[in-house]
């Protein structure tokens, strides 16, 4: 089964991806084997994962947390849905603010 993965980097980032194979993709990312990202900010460790049917509908979810604020990702991890309810209706008021503004 697909899977979108939330994982916290040695300097306390997080980085999102996803994959058909955690256990192993989860290796790769100890061992540096992706150039990039997470092998400059080892060790890294596995705090949040979804399944999801079909791996379009995982790739759709990452792409959607890899834009969401830092604070949404957190209460993802902790499963606070209500906060993602929160932060998003704060975070449209503030686009429509600054819409007015300019």
């Amino acid at each position: 089964m697909p899977h979108v993965y939330i994982l916290r980097c040695a300097d306390g980032s997080y980085y999102t991806g996803s994959t058909i194979d955690l256990e192993m993709r989860m290796a790769q990312h100890q061992t540096g084997y992706f150039q990039g990202y997470t092998s400059s900010r080892l060790p890294v460790a596995l705090i949040w994962q979804q399944e999801f049917p079909t791996k379009h509908e995982a790739f759709l979810s990452e792409r959607q947390i890899k834009g969401w604020s830092r604070v949404k990702k957190e209460a993802l991890i902790r499963g606070d849905i209500d906060a993602i309810h929160e932060i998003v209706k704060r975070e449209r008021k503030q686009r429509e603010a600054k819409k007015h503004h300019s």
